[in-house]
């Protein structure tokens, strides 16, 4: 595996998360126990993107956020993991927080094609964000209250943004259209350029690309930690060749 490191964003309120020593283990390679600076049993983060197209959601040029994703390490998961920290008021936090620029970010760029927007972010905080056990406020030094939900949008869009999809694809000669279609093994060879070499996970609805499920494992916190990309758990459900990629319509 080689090593994907992150920074934290520098708007984000990150500063009393407590730091993790430089030697901490990587999350699904030994047996450790969960702690704040050990991810498991959901050591294996997926950041995942979506290409809706009917309805459309987000730029014409961009894939969108779904999510990040705490996988256990054979491919099984938790959900909805501490129902007392299921807010239902995600854009309040965020705007409390002074995290504006994020939210306009969030509001462009992690839409959803059949709820508001708030309803999306609260159903993948509760999901999957309370399920990220080194974010637990346990995990904080003079803990604010509902900080860790902040860090965990801010830290799924850093990670969005390492990985451009829409570009990687096109430097490949992989470019939405109504008529071309394309070969599974070159759309993952081109993501795997953005990924040290692993092929994110690649999901087809009837023939049409949709979704993209991108392979990490962790080092330290899952804030300032090390992201490590790693192999992907499931193999695609496209076909080998045939493939859609649909232009989102106006």
């Amino acid at each position: 595996m080689g090593v994907f490191a992150l920074s934290a964003l520098s708007s984000g309120v990150l500063a009393t998360i407590d730091t993790c020593p430089s030697d901490s283990p990587l999350s699904c390679q030994t047996d450790n126990e969960a702690s704040c600076c050990f991810e498991s049993p959901g050591g294996s983060l997926l950041q995942t993107q979506f290409w809706d197209t009917d309805p459309v959601t987000g730029p014409s040029d961009s894939w969108t956020i779904h999510g990040l994703w705490p996988d256990n390490c054979d491919g099984s998961y938790q959900e909805n993991c501490d129902a007392s920290r299921a807010y239902t008021n995600i854009t309040e936090i965020l705007e409390a927080q002074g995290r504006t620029e994020l939210l306009e970010y969030m509001n462009t760029y992690w839409q959803s094609d059949d709820e508001s927007n708030e309803e999306f972010w609260e159903h993948e905080w509760a999901t999957h964000g309370t399920c990220i056990n080194t974010i637990d406020p346990s995990c904080y030094t003079d803990y604010t209250a509902q900080e860790e939900v902040g860090d965990f949008f801010d830290k799924t869009v850093s990670l969005f943004k390492t990985l451009d999809s829409y570009t990687a694809l096109a430097d490949a000669g992989i470019t939405p259209s109504s008529s071309k279609t394309y070969k599974l093994s070159d759309i993952e060879d081109a993501l795997a350029a953005i990924h040290d070499g692993f092929a994110p996970y690649v999901y087809c609805s009837s023939k049409e690309l949709s979704q993209l499920y991108y392979y990490f494992n962790l080092e330290g916190n899952a804030i300032d930690g090390t992201y490590v990309a790693a192999e992907r758990l499931e193999t695609s459900n496209c076909p080998s060749s045939g493939i859609k990629y649909l232009p989102k319509s106006s």
